[in-house]
């Protein structure tokens, strides 16, 4: 175990905003979370669980022990009658493990391409896109207690998923390390579709029925066109969460906004464009300090070059009084502030 001081975070988050980790232990493999939580000092310091980095918001130095999780490894466990069973290390790189599911002829992953950040940070925010959530391909995870350092394995059931939500930000926030997360890529694969973007993309090439590949590369393509590179400029992706309401709110809202975007939801709810209101309250391009509204995508909080955790906290609260005010919503930030 190599246990390293005063570490900077900045080239540990996708925003790349200053932070200090006062200790940080990197973490390859189960034994390695075992020994911090054997460690006669380490064991009882407070800990912080850093993946890639893609959604938080860092405001001040780390007091507390950073794990960074860095297993790595990918490999097709078993084959079921109906599904190919799938399995990552939490530190690959989410993006990459899409793409090798398609390389291995296992579909089923291509609409959450090129998401940010690790496939062990995937369950924790049920990420999802274009019509597909990690809990529709969630298939079980492999965990170490950081009190007991018990290994653990988890089902869909216990993670107790919801809309950008699960347990970890719940009972097990903090207190479970993710160290390997398997999937259920059925066999019987039919493209999920359905959003405007990707009709556009079926009518520019002609095509009815997209294979997988297919529709991973125009989503790629896509978030692409309208979402920045934080290799390029800094951002957490989507700053906040889609607000769901009664159907009763989302019609008192239309009377008063009748363009404003909204998608029902099996629930018989409705989930209502935050990107959308932010827009029509005149923040896009618009910037606070260093921190700024992305100029193609008012969803998205950028680092527009030396920003601090501050400058973007201050400008996600004037956005969300500014909503509030307008339509009676409060947004809900998806990264984590710390």
């Amino acid at each position: 175990m190599q246990i390293e001081s005063g570490v900077s975070l900045k080239p540990y988050n996708s925003f790349g905003l200053p932070a200090v980790a006062q200790t940080l232990v990197r973490v390859v493999d189960d034994a390695g979370v075992r020994q911090v939580v054997d460690h006669p000092d380490l064991g009882r310091s407070p800990k912080f669980i850093l993946g890639g980095g893609s959604n938080i918001v860092l405001t001040r130095d780390m007091p507390q022990l950073v794990l960074k999780v860095e297993v790595r490894g990918r490999r097709v466990v078993e084959e079921r009658a109906d599904a190919w069973i799938v399995e990552a290390g939490a530190g690959e790189p989410w993006h990459d493990f899409v793409a090798w599911t398609l390389d291995q002829g296992l579909p089923g992953l291509e609409n959450l391409a090129l998401i940010p950040g690790t496939v062990g940070a995937s369950p924790v925010q049920n990420i999802g896109a274009y019509g597909i959530e990690v809990k529709d391909r969630f298939d079980s995870l492999d965990g170490v207690d950081l009190v007991t350092g018990r290994s653990v394995t988890l089902g869909a059931e216990i993670c107790a998923f919801g809309y950008r939500d699960s347990v970890f930000k719940h009972s097990l926030a903090g207190r479970v390390v993710i160290t390997r997360v398997r999937f259920r890529l059925p066999k019987t694969w039919q493209p999920v579709l359905g959003y405007l973007e990707i009709e556009r993309k079926m009518a520019e090439h002609g095509v009815a029925c997209p294979e997988a590949r297919q529709v991973f590369d125009w989503i790629c393509a896509i978030r692409r066109a309208k979402l920045p590179d934080p290799a390029v400029v800094g951002n957490a992706g989507s700053f906040f969460k889609n607000p769901v309401v009664t159907p009763e709110q989302c019609r008192d809202i239309i009377g008063r906004d009748p363009e404003i975007v909204h998608y029902p939801m099996p629930d018989g709810s409705m989930k209502l464009a935050a990107g959308w209101m932010i827009d029509a309250c005149g923040w896009k391009g618009k910037s606070v300090g260093k921190a700024g509204v992305y100029e193609k995508q008012a969803l998205v909080l950028v680092n527009r070059g030396g920003a601090i955790g501050s400058e973007v906290m201050l400008l996600a609260k004037a956005i969300q009084e500014s909503v509030y005010g307008r339509f009676g919503i409060r947004l809900e930030p998806e990264p984590v502030v710390v």
